[in-house]
């Protein structure tokens, strides 16, 4: 049988078992002979040995680890098809009580050999350099997080009242010099205060470039679609985005949703049937971006709201707000599927946020448009607010471009790039 994730032609199937400083390669024929003896490679010698090695007719398969993009990356224009593990259920499937290097390699290439390998996706490097500056933010804040729960303790430690309105303000700075403590939790003050402003200063630096991303492709074209839906941010569209990587990877919502880690766990053998909670294996990132936007989307808009006040009649608000997540992002596979409209979405709150994701961007990030024109094309690519005008935003209207003059502004750049 043709194997379907192979081309016909493979002669050989190699496994890499990849380390940090070398690599042991190894593989079988169609038939699981021994074709190619495991051998260790040292990873500096490893691009002349396979640009030597490798052939048209080879397929090649390695585990999913911390340099394992950058190998694929070099190794995928040698071969036939070049394929990513997945560790963990490579490991449910090859399980050896004898374990070593040339063991796991020889075990990996027959298992690709008879089409038993856990693919892995591979992210192009776009979407890996996303993941990765979503991935610092994250670490920044973390790490801003801790500091002023340091300083709030020390407040609590010596029934110290703050101040009103946040703490960490600039305008506040100076008043926790004030503190009567000792010269020693002076200094731990002074010094936990600069690094939070320091990093302040780098998580907004960091909003900017996500700002930005979110005007390239492939991003532009996703992120209107999700931005739509109550309770997502920019930063939150992004992390999604992110996430998902491609949305075409995913033929179903249910796909999706096992994906995120959010569908329950299920045993059913013989005559028990149970359900359990979520099942958390997928990524972490797109769990808290959706639970994030599900309180958003609860306490702010109806129709949210009506949802989960129904759900909390019958389970903890805990329970209720994850269904709520697992609702939005069948909605997100739906409109980033389909590039449509969401039912539920308000005119006027969507162009409030567009309105936001403007103020976020350079003039040349918006292609040269208006804040109102920005608004305006934004709306026509979702089919919606077509008779909106003006909107309200801190007690201040905010006119919106007519399509006409959009579509006149449009029509008279690509003349002038013509």
């Amino acid at each position: 049988m043709t194997n379907p994730i192979l081309p016909p032609s493979c002669t050989r199937f190699l496994a890499v078992d990849l380390h940090k400083d070398y690599a042991v390669v190894g593989g079988v024929n169609p038939h699981l002979d021994t074709v190619l003896s495991p051998r260790r490679i040292e990873l500096n010698a490893w691009l002349r040995w396979a640009s030597t090695n490798l052939k048209p007719t080879d397929a090649l398969v390695v585990e999913s680890t911390s340099n394992a993009w950058d190998f694929y990356d070099q190794v995928a224009p040698l071969v036939g098809r070049a394929v990513v593990a997945n560790p963990r259920l490579v490991k449910l499937i090859a399980a050896a009580r004898v374990k070593t290097d040339r063991v796991d390699t020889m075990s990996l290439a027959k298992l690709l050999a008879v089409n038993l390998i856990p693919e892995v996706w591979v992210p192009p490097l776009v979407v890996r350099e996303a993941r990765g500056l979503m991935a610092h933010r994250r670490r920044l804040v973390r790490n801003r997080t801790m500091i002023t729960n340091r300083l709030q303790s020390l407040l609590l430690r010596h029934n110290l009242p703050g101040p009103e309105g946040n703490p960490f303000c600039a305008a506040h700075l100076p008043w926790w010099e004030t503190l009567s403590v000792s010269p020693t939790e002076k200094l731990r003050i002074r010094q936990d205060l600069a690094t939070a402003e320091h990093l302040s200063g780098q998580i907004s630096e960091l909003d900017a470039e996500i700002a930005r991303l979110s005007t390239q492709k492939p991003w532009s074209d996703q992120a209107t679609f999700i931005l739509q839906i109550p309770g997502f941010s920019i930063l939150l569209t992004m992390t999604i985005l992110a996430a998902i990587g491609d949305i075409s990877r995913f033929p179903h919502p249910k796909q999706l949703v096992g994906y995120a880690g959010l569908g329950a766990s299920v045993h059913d053998s013989g005559q028990t049937h149970r359900t359990g909670r979520i099942t958390k294996t997928g990524r972490r990132e797109l769990r808290w971006a959706l639970v994030e936007a599900a309180w958003s989307a609860v306490r702010y808009f109806p129709y949210w709201k009506s949802q989960f006040d129904r759900l909390t009649r019958r389970m903890p608000e805990n329970k209720a707000i994850v269904a709520i997540a697992r609702k939005l992002l069948v909605t997100i596979w739906y409109v980033l599927s389909k590039q449509t409209v969401d039912r539920q979405a308000d005119p006027v709150r969507v162009a409030t946020k567009l309105m936001r994701w403007s103020w976020e961007l350079t003039d040349e990030q918006r292609g040269g448009l208006t804040s109102r024109q920005f608004i305006r094309y934004h709306l026509m690519r979702l089919n919606l607010g077509h008779d909106l005008s003006c909107i309200s935003y801190g007690n201040m209207p905010r006119r919106i471009a007519s399509e006409e003059d959009l579509l006149a502004v449009l029509s008279k750049k690509a003349t002038a790039q013509a």
